[in-house]
């Protein structure tokens, strides 16, 4: 029987996974600095495939739902939201606006199902709607409209990904992602190869620092294996409805390591666009809980 509370170890090891998919933003830009977008997302899931395919077993999906998961997730999700924070977006607001794929998600899978939408679901929603128009009214050098509009469409990805998951059904996910990559790495260096360009190429490779080969490797193994791997680890022993809040965590993971590492500034309009975001993220996670507890009563 799966317990409804996590014990002390598997809560920090919650904390742990959140911590790093949060932080990853600011090491995204970190490694922005010494690759240019397609390349180093290329890189990441080159690393993310190679060597795990060679000792991990292929998931028990279609080789066509493994591609259209791959593609969604790396040129659709990580391409765009590295284009975007290459100088269009900081990486404290990115982590916050990427959140919205839980909407697209929401909403993506009710579609499907012919579910109808809940008037807690439409709350939750427009709450972090206007969460997104206070960012995009105080767009500045730092956050253009570009930006903004490349990480909202990186979250419609990510969404569209999620629903290709849930349909697969692995057995395995740390597998599903390993083998995804073969499908996200090919497309993402391919479009540097004709946008960036071989010179651009060949300069970041030979000129990326130790620091740069690092944050690929931590965009690889941190974020991808031991994140995935240890977020299947504890779905397995809890219910859904146990750990994916603890996922709210990551936007004040990647706020606030992006004011402590990088400096970047905390106006009062994107704590408000935080506040609304987070708030919008916990009615849809905590309202069905608190509904089914009272009914209960």
């Amino acid at each position: 029987m799966q317990h409804t509370t996590l014990s002390l170890r598997h809560g920090l090891l919650a904390l742990a996974i959140t911590a790093v998919w949060g932080s990853n933003f600011v090491v995204i830009r970190l490694g922005l600095d010494q690759f240019p977008p397609f390349l180093f997302a290329g890189l990441r899931f080159t690393l993310a495939a190679l060597p795990g395919i060679l000792f991990l077993p292929r998931p028990n999906v279609s080789w066509l739902n493994l591609a259209a998961y791959g593609v969604l997730i790396g040129a659709g999700q990580f391409g765009l939201l590295f284009l975007a924070m290459d100088g269009h977006i900081s990486p404290g607001l990115a982590s916050l606006v990427i959140q919205v794929q839980v909407f697209f998600t929401i909403f993506l899978s009710m579609a499907r199902s012919g579910e109808l939408v809940r008037g807690f679901q439409v709350a939750a929603c427009l709450l972090a709607v206007a969460g997104i128009a206070v960012i995009a009214v105080h767009v500045n050098g730092h956050t253009t409209p570009l930006g903004l509009a490349l990480v909202v469409l990186a979250a419609a990805c990510w969404a569209i990904g999620n629903i290709v998951a849930r349909e697969g059904r692995p057995d395995n996910f740390l597998a599903y992602v390993v083998w995804g990559s073969l499908f996200s790495a090919p497309p993402l260096l391919v479009l540097s190869l004709l946008v960036e360009g071989p010179a651009a190429i060949g300069r970041a490779i030979s000129h990326a620092t130790l620091w740069g080969w690092a944050a690929v490797v931590w965009q690889s193994l941190g974020n991808s294996w031991f994140g995935y791997a240890s977020w299947g680890f504890l779905l397995a022993r809890y219910p859904s409805a146990t750990v994916s809040p603890w996922a709210l965590l990551v936007p004040v993971f990647g706020m606030g390591t992006a004011v402590l590492w990088l400096s970047e500034p905390m106006p009062a309009w994107k704590l408000a666009a935080a506040m609304l975001v987070v708030m919008g993220l916990a009615v849809s996670v905590f309202y069905p809980r608190l509904q089914g507890r009272l009914a209960r009563i």
